[in-house]
């Protein structure tokens, strides 16, 4: 969490680190290996396609492709313009998946129209992670999902999984916790703490 929150320097870095950004393994999912360890755990953690899918801080828009492919209709969302400029490149003519620009704290996307709100290595980052739950979670459909991706990192940085976990708590959604230390999801062996939390509403735990 952050104690400041500027959406133009956070602009500014993103759209910084548009042109590198899927050189890390389990951004780009280039080695085949990679991504269907990924493909694997998204799919195992979602309802059954067809659905809709919000993808928020969704990058170049690697994950939003491979749920289309699986048979989602995706909304990908993100603050950096030449990060949607790219992930619009990826899906060239496709119309099962689109992107805006827009904050992933605030995204302004129907409510009730999802049936997943995946986000990853976003929520850390934002300055209200209560009120941003609260707001993802309004885009949910009933029985709906939210699947967030994050991390405590090696610097410092991030969220503990007990702390998102406390988080969830908060705004009434139960969570289901799943470490990742594995290698395979990283491209690399990893000494932090990485994770995927798939969280439905308490009421229909």
């Amino acid at each position: 969490m952050t104690d400041e929150y500027d959406l133009d320097e956070q602009r500014d870095i993103w759209d910084a680190e548009a042109a590198a950004f899927d050189e890390a393994p389990d951004h780009g999912l280039r080695d085949p290996a990679v991504r269907q360890v990924w493909r694997e755990l998204l799919l195992h953690n979602l309802p059954d396609a067809p659905g809709r899918a919000a993808d928020l801080g969704c990058g170049t828009g690697t994950l939003s492709l491979l749920l289309a492919d699986a048979g989602w209709r995706v909304d990908g969302l993100d603050l950096s313009p030449e990060m949607v400029r790219l992930a619009r490149a990826k899906a060239g003519s496709r119309t099962d998946v689109s992107y805006v620009e827009g904050d992933a704290s605030a995204p302004p996307f129907e409510a009730g129209a999802y049936d997943v709100v995946l986000c990853r290595h976003v929520l850390w980052a934002l300055p209200d992670p209560v009120d941003t739950l609260r707001r993802w979670e309004a885009l949910l459909a009933p029985g709906g999902r939210l699947v967030l991706v994050e991390g405590r990192w090696f610097n410092g940085a991030g969220l503990a999984a007990r702390e998102t976990v406390e988080l969830l708590a908060s705004v009434g959604r139960q969570a289901d916790l799943t470490l990742l230390p594995e290698p395979a999801y990283w491209g690399r062996e990893i000494t932090d703490e990485r994770y995927l939390v798939v969280s439905r509403s308490a009421a229909l735990a």
